[in-house]
């Protein structure tokens, strides 16, 4: 059956939908594949990753324009080719309990560090996770330009998920802050839904309830949740979607389903489905 518009599911649900943000990251390393299936494994209905573009013009997932923080190496992701990207160990940063809540660290998969490309999660995906919502931001500024959005929907394309078939699975969506990407991306694949993300320290051009036109969906920090909630009535009542990030304690839930937001996006998945069940 086919769910093309996410907030007639919502209402039929009773809840949200829970996004895993860059994967259930609170568990995992973000942006790989451990991240993105053990967020399958709690029962997400949906994903989002990040994508930058290497030297050589493949899309990685990765969410900082530098390699420093997520891996074991250094340097900007937009000059290092993917054979390089691949060298490095993308995991190890990040500590893992076993569950034996003696502190001691969780055995590690080989496959645990590699580097995350667009094309390897949404393999993963098509073959495996149809029924889940795909969300993809393109991340802005960088050297590449519009380049990010041209090479993004060429994976698209090659998955078959540009042509706007309301049977199509998975639902993928982008997402981005910069209007021109969004526009861009309006342009080259017309049928894609795409998502204004809005973060607090933005200008309030969007707190009024407006979006550019052609574009139905909000992405809200939750900091401005929760500073000024009429922000999201202001979008209901216009009939836009709103999601909202990043939505990670008890009390941001809360807020968000009392709100009647459609899409929560957090890094602590298991938790906030444990929460709305």
């Amino acid at each position: 059956m086919a769910v093309p518009y996410l907030g007639e599911k919502r209402e039929s649900q009773g809840r949200p939908y829970v996004v895993a943000h860059r994967g259930a990251s609170a568990l995992q390393a973000e942006h790989t594949l451990a991240a993105y299936t053990t967020a399958f494994d709690v029962g997400v209905d949906g994903i989002e990753c990040d994508v930058r573009l290497t030297a050589d013009h493949h899309l990685v997932c990765v969410h900082d324009r530098r390699a420093d923080r997520t891996s074991n190496g250094k340097g900007v992701i937009s000059t290092l080719e993917l054979a390089r990207l691949e060298e490095l160990d993308w995991a190890s940063w990040k500590k893992l309990d076993d569950g034996s809540g003696d502190g001691e660290q969780a055995d590690s998969d080989p496959e645990r560090g590699h580097i995350l490309t667009l094309r390897r999660l949404l393999d993963t995906l098509t073959s495996q996770h149809q029924e889940l919502i795909t969300l993809i931001e393109t991340k802005h500024p960088t050297r590449y330009g519009g380049l990010v959005e041209r090479q993004l929907v060429t994976v698209l394309r090659e998955f078959g998920l540009t042509t706007g078939d309301l049977a199509q699975l998975p639902h993928v969506r982008v997402m981005s802050f910069s209007l021109m990407a969004l526009k861009r991306m309006r342009g080259l694949a017309p049928q894609v839904p795409l998502v204004y993300l809005v973060a607090e320290s933005a200008p309030r051009l969007s707190w009024d309830g407006s979006l550019p036109a052609g574009i139905g969906t909000v992405g809200l920090d939750m900091r401005i949740v929760r500073r000024s909630p009429a922000v999201v009535q202001a979008h209901q009542r216009r009939g836009h979607q709103v999601y909202v990030w990043t939505v990670n304690s008890p009390q941001d839930v809360e807020r968000c389903v009392d709100l009647g937001v459609d899409v929560i996006i957090s890094d602590r998945p298991r938790d906030v489905l444990a929460l709305l069940d």
